[in-house]
């Protein structure tokens, strides 16, 4: 039996393998529990610009088949549950020329795209009135820890999460992780720091983290206001405090003013150089179905923004390709949107935004670097009828550079289809 044929047959299994645990356990155990099956076909291409570029092209095809379960909790003072998750990537087409999207894993030593790979992960599950704590397959999403979803299957982690909100308005997270499988992968490694873009960040050879220690709570004052404070130290290479707000001002009918504040001060932990302040406001003005924003990021250290490798960071001006959170760099940020239910068309929306960077500290005898990017999005999900959860999305951007970075144009072309099976 071919490697393919295996991870499918998993995949299959899985849904009848959780009923399985579910059997002996209460009522609620299987009452509560819920299962999906997510169909993701994605068409990526990104047109290198710049001169004397490595790659000309990065261009693949592929498929994805994300099946969730999520049980109830058994009876009891302490509830017992457990989640799966069944992931499968398949290569519909790419070449070695034309690899390195991050859809796909790619051979070590060929680099070229391997034709299939998954995982399957399990949670353990423990509740206790409003709090509960989970061992397993991790999708963390936290200011200081964000996993990444934008390509094929998404990232996971190893480890264990607490969640409680005892006390009403309160959040309060705290746990660890111990590992990382990336986006484009099916082996579970040791977390690094993230080297995209000009960060200037230094770390000691070979030095990597099997632990990041999280914790903090955000707190809703009332139905507008948000404030929230979280901690992250990946062990021997950086700790961060961060604090964010997030206020919802009505201006009258259909209109409304949102103020997102964010503040994060990174240190180094023993192997690396860091050291930075990140600043960022973004500003969204709402009338009916079209929302206006403006945002700005400053960054200021000896570093850029320190984050884990491939997880998204916390940033108002990370988008689809850059960051903006170089070392000294300061970025603006212009958004629209549009809910064309707002016409009658639930389902079709559209967004577009300029960024522009500056002041970026390229090194000693160099000047500053520059960049901006502008991105567009158009998607639609069908609201009923035989195509009822099936989502069409087009995702457009393009970069450019002064005196460092790629030039890049890239379209992305995802179809989505949910199905619940219960």
């Amino acid at each position: 039996m071919s490697r393919h044929t295996r991870l499918c047959s998993s995949l299959l299994l899985l849904t009848g393998t959780a009923i399985g645990v579910a059997s002996p356990a209460q009522a609620e155990f299987i009452k509560d529990s819920k299962a999906s099956l997510e169909l993701r076909n994605f068409y990526f291409n990104r047109d290198f610009r710049q001169e004397n570029a490595p790659q000309a092209k990065a261009e693949e095809w592929a498929q994805g088949f994300l099946l969730r379960y999520e049980s109830g909790y058994t009876e009891g003072t302490v509830g017992v549950g457990v989640d799966a998750l069944g992931l499968l990537g398949v290569k519909l087409d790419s070449s070695a020329d034309r690899s390195n999207t991050g859809l796909l894993k790619r051979d070590r030593e060929t680099g070229r795209a391997q034709d299939e790979y998954g995982e399957l992960g399990l949670t353990a599950k423990l509740r206790a009135s409003k709090s509960v704590l989970k061992v397993g397959t991790l999708l963390p999403k936290l200011p200081v820890v964000q996993y990444n979803d934008s390509r094929l299957l998404p990232q996971t982690f190893q480890g264990g999460h607490l969640n409680s909100m005892e006390l009403d308005g309160l959040t309060f997270d705290a746990g660890q992780l111990k590992q990382v499988n990336q986006r484009d992968s099916s082996d579970y490694e040791d977390m690094s720091i993230s080297t995209v873009g000009v960060k200037n960040v230094r770390v000691r050879t070979g030095t990597t983290s099997d632990e990041f220690n999280f914790a903090g709570a955000s707190y809703k004052w009332n139905g507008n206001l948000t404030t929230g404070y979280h901690y992250g130290e990946l062990d021997e290479l950086y700790k961060q405090h961060f604090f964010s707000a997030v206020h919802l001002l009505p201006l009258g009918d259909k209109q409304s003013l949102k103020s997102d504040l964010r503040y994060a001060r990174s240190t180094d932990e023993g192997s690396s150089n860091v050291d930075n302040k990140a600043f960022g406001a973004m500003f969204t003005y709402a009338l009916g179905g079209h929302a206006f924003g403006l945002g700005y990021q400053s960054m200021s250290g000896d570093t850029g923004f320190a984050y884990i490798n491939g997880t998204d960071p916390f940033l108002v001006n990370y988008v689809q390709i850059g960051d903006f959170a170089n070392k000294d760099e300061k970025s603006w940020q212009a958004r629209y949107d549009y809910n064309f239910a707002s016409l009658g068309i639930p389902g079709l929306t559209f967004m577009t935004r300029y960024l522009t960077g500056d002041n970026i500290d390229l090194g000693a005898g160099r000047e500053d670097g520059k960049e901006w990017e502008r991105n567009m999005d158009i998607a639609y999900v069908f609201q009923e009828g035989p195509l009822k959860n099936f989502g069409v999305k087009w995702r457009n951007a393009t970069v450019r550079s002064t005196n460092f970075g790629s030039d890049i144009d890239e379209n992305r072309l995802i179809l989505s289809y949910v199905l619940p099976l219960w």
